[in-house]
């Protein structure tokens, strides 16, 4: 019998996939952990992994240099205090700088659903609305925990930004 590499490959990749998954189904479904909080999950939109869904952002360097050292500090401190007003209000669940990201300046985590919802939100940005950095956006899955990073966020921080 003749077989091209490729696709045979492929299907024993999925055969193999199958059976493993099958097999670990069983245990997935019986096994809860034993701190799970099923109030706090719920409040989280956690799904029965603890996960949910967030809009990934990185912000990398724009077309536009700012040369006047006084409104490049007034665009940063709009920068700031938008991220400040996101976060209240829940919207962004993380955000930060780079080191030495190259291009790559920064992210955002935002608590929204779509690609959109992310780009109406990171139009709110004077940094990005004066070109100072462009955004690219991706679907992303993880903890609901980064929804209570804030909160603990706060407790930890000594001096306020923006």
């Amino acid at each position: 019998m003749h077989y091209t590499k490729a696709p045979f490959l492929a299907f024993l990749f999925i055969v193999a996939l199958s059976a493993c998954a099958s097999s670990h189904t069983n245990e997935t479904i019986q096994e809860t952990h034993n701190d799970y909080d099923e109030q706090l999950a719920e409040q989280l939109g956690a799904d029965e992994y603890g996960m949910r869904s967030y809009v990934f952002v990185v912000l990398k360097t724009g077309p536009a240099v700012i040369t006047d050292e006084s409104r490049r500090k007034e665009i940063f401190a709009g920068h700031f205090s938008n991220m400040g007003k996101l976060a209240t209000e829940g919207k962004l669940v993380l955000a930060g700088p780079f080191i030495e990201g190259g291009k790559k300046r920064g992210l955002y985590i935002f608590n929204v659903a779509t690609i959109e919802e992310a780009k109406a939100l990171v139009s709110t940005d004077p940094a990005v609305a004066a070109e100072i950095f462009i955004a690219e956006y991706t679907k992303f899955y993880g903890s609901a925990a980064l929804l209570e990073l804030n909160k603990v966020h706060k407790k930890i921080q000594k001096i306020k930004i923006g």
